[in-house]
């Protein structure tokens, strides 16, 4: 399925570390935007390559990684990546999406 250009404009992308399990499938589908960090856990970049360490903190989705990281939240075993859709903040993939 086609990413349409505007949503790939418009995502933001969080990891909740409470819930994640630490598979790496997010690193793998999206390495530009999830890194596992020492303590085992995803955690996303942002565009100078720094993992946002604070709970809840997004990033940007860069248009090239849309479809990798929207398919890292439905594949992800934890259920714990959000993929929010801005400037309304609904979420298009993750745990609390309406699929």
């Amino acid at each position: 399925m086609a990413v349409p250009e505007a949503l790939q404009r418009s995502l933001r992308v969080w990891v909740d570390q409470d819930l994640c399990t630490g598979d790496g499938l997010c690193a793998q589908y999206a390495p530009d935007v999830f890194e596992l960090d020492i303590d085992g856990l995803a955690y996303v970049k942002g565009a100078d390559g720094e993992l946002r360490t604070a709970p809840g903190e997004s990033v940007p989705v860069p248009a090239a990684a849309a479809r990798d990281v929207l398919d890292s939240a439905r594949e992800c075993p934890g259920v714990c990546i959000h993929v929010r859709r801005t400037p309304d903040d609904v979420e298009v993939a993750g745990p609390d999406a309406t699929d």
